[in-house]
């Protein structure tokens, strides 16, 4: 799966998921709510770029 990154740096692992938020290990990307933002900046989904 692919991995995004947000312009403060952050990066998005699918295969970590984002459990803080409630997204599980596994969660690609694209099946992120389109309400979930980075969690160390707060930027939209729509700023993050594939690596």
């Amino acid at each position: 799966m692919d991995k995004y990154e947000c312009p403060c740096g952050y990066v998005y692992d699918p295969e970590l998921g984002d459990p803080e938020n409630g997204i599980a290990p596994g969660t690609p990307f694209d099946k992120l709510p389109e309400d979930w933002v980075c969690p160390k900046c707060g930027a939209e989904k729509q700023y993050f770029e594939k690596i």
